[in-house]
Formats: C-alpha cells, sequence, structure tokens
C-alpha cells in the first residue's frame, strides 16, 4: 500500500484529481504509489459520477521527476533485484491504461516532467503546460533506453525531434513542448486553481482546455530545428554521429552545437539531468551500474 500522503485521490464535482504529493522528492514515484494510481484509475472508469480525470504534482518545482531512484537503487544493492524489477513491470501497464483510458486524462504539469513522470502525463487525452515546464527523458544518460512508452511517442514528434531526445536527453520547455505535442495546450500558472474549478464542471474538457489556452512564442529549440531534422535523419547512431561530426567542423553556424551534441551521446560530456540528481543524489553513479546489472 502506497503511504496516504504519497498520493492523494478525491473528487471534486465531476472530476477526479490525482495529486503526486512527495515535493520533496520532485514528486518522484514509488512502487506503492504506481499501484494505487493504477487501482484508482479502474475504480474512476467505471464511476458514472466522474467525467474527467486529472493529475497533479504537489508544489511548483515538479510535476514528477520519474522514478525514486533513490528507492530502486536501495534494493539492488540489498540484493532485492525481483522488488525493483517489479516497479517496472506494474509501471509500463499503468502507462498503457493511461493511453486507452475510456475518459479524459488531463495531465496539469508544472516544473520537472522526466522519465515515469513523463509516463503518467503523456499518454493522457490532455496535457496542459502550466507556467514554465522542463520535459526530458535523462534515463538515457544513465545507460538506460527511454522508456515508459517512449518509443511509441518520441517517433511521432515532428521531424526528428524524437531521435534527438532519445539520444541525447536534452531538456525542452514549454515554447518547445506545445509546438512539440508533448504538451497539447499552455495555460499560465496563476490561472491553474481556475483551470481546476473549471474541470470539475460540465463543460467538456476541450472547450474548458480550449478556453484557457494561451499562446506561446518560440522556443530555443526552434533555432535547431532544422539541423536536427537534417542531422538526426540516419538509420543508425554511427550515421547521426558522422553527420553531426562533419557538422562541427563546417563553417556553418551550428557547427558549436553539433560538436557538443555529439560529445553528449558519446558520453564525453555529462548533461545535466536534475531529475537523476534529486531523485538519487550521489548514488546516481551507482544507479547506472545498478540498473545494467538488472538486465
Amino acid at each position: 500500500m502506497a503511504d496516504a500522503t504519497d498520493i492523494v485521490f478525491e473528487k471534486r464535482g465531476r472530476l477526479g484529481l490525482v495529486t503526486l504529493n512527495r515535493p520533496r522528492a520532485l514528486n518522484t514515484l514509488t512502487l506503492p504509489m504506481v499501484r494505487a494510481l493504477d487501482a484508482q484509475l479502474r475504480v474512476w472508469a467505471n464511476d458514472p459520477l466522474v467525467a474527467t480525470v486529472a493529475i497533479r504534482g504537489e508544489g511548483t518545482r515538479a510535476f514528477c521527476a520519474g522514478g525514486d531512484l533513490r528507492a530502486l537503487y536501495d534494493a539492488g544493492i540489498a540484493g532485492k533485484h525481483d522488488e525493483a524489477l517489479q516497479f517496472w513491470r506494474d509501471e509500463y501497464p499503468l502507462n498503457t491504461r493511461i493511453r486507452e483510458y475510456p475518459k479524459p486524462y488531463v495531465a496539469l504539469i508544472r516544473g520537472i516532467v522526466m522519465g515515469g513522470g513523463v509516463g503518467v502525463a503523456i499518454h493522457g487525452s490532455h496535457r496542459v503546460a502550466l507556467g514554465d515546464i522542463t520535459f526530458a527523458m535523462p534515463e538515457v544518460g544513465i545507460g538506460f533506453f527511454p522508456d515508459v512508452g517512449a518509443t511509441w511517442f518520441l517517433p511521432r514528434l515532428p521531424g526528428e525531434l524524437g531521435t534527438y531526445c532519445a539520444l541525447t536527453g536534452e531538456r525542452m520547455r514549454n515554447a518547445d513542448a506545445v509546438p512539440a505535442g508533448v504538451a497539447t495546450h499552455y495555460v499560465a500558472s496563476p490561472r491553474f486553481p481556475e483551470l481546476l474549478d473549471a474541470l470539475a464542471g460540465t463543460v467538456p474538457v476541450d472547450a474548458v482546455v480550449s478556453a484557457f489556452a494561451e499562446k506561446l512564442g518560440i522556443g530555443p529549440l526552434s533555432i535547431y530545428r532544422q539541423a536536427i531534422d537534417r542531422l538526426f535523419s540516419g538509420d543508425r547512431i554511427e550515421q547521426i554521429l558522422e553527420a553531426l561530426d562533419r557538422e562541427s567542423i563546417s563553417r556553418n553556424s551550428e557547427a558549436g552545437w553539433a560538436g557538443a551534441t555529439a560529445a553528449a551521446i558519446r558520453g564525453d560530456d555529462v548533461m545535466e539531468s536534475a531529475a537523476v540528481g534529486a531523485a538519487s543524489g550521489a548514488a546516481a553513479g551507482a544507479a547506472a551500474g545498478f540498473v545494467a546489472s538488472l538486465f
């Protein structure tokens, strides 16, 4: 059973509201939280009084920074490998349930959304960026593949953005996340309470979210979008690295960026990962070896 305070379920009008309630740990997911969320979604799917489900993270720093690597690491060094693997065995079916959910599922994303947090957000029917968000799949930085259904949704991002994100773990903020389809809408964070009240009413979710949505300016990734689509179009990572290497010694304006990107993919440069750092602290390096030892 999940700690009653780690994940909170409540009804507000016709809204079933989920709150990930571990703000000091950036709302990272534990196995009991995954199981509790899956069970509650089953209940609400058959509850005629619940028309919409919404999920949010407590606090302003993070929606959810992913799975709790600290807990997984502790299980690993204690020799409880099956216990650690059970997290993924239960997490991935939850991602599928969200994708196939029969009612509108609205992820209210504020702050960091990475790894497992992406899994409980991006498969929903509506993904609302509230103020500034930071999306990434940082697990690639510790030698893990982009999971939680990422091999389904990343190829469906425009152009070669999905390949770029999968190979680099690079962060994407709201001005890039909405055009890319990571988020479906942007709403200024001060309007969050008002949006939550509206979702609890009887107006259809599409109409509610559209009424609150605002337009954003051009995001920083847009500067490199043409270069990303051109250089990440190869079918093999060796082809992509060769293209980046050629670009890095060219006279093009993207040369410096291409060199840094190639170095990051090769692991010559450690890209920052707020989610990994917060979830596992000094254990991040050891966690990489632990993850590798499980497979």
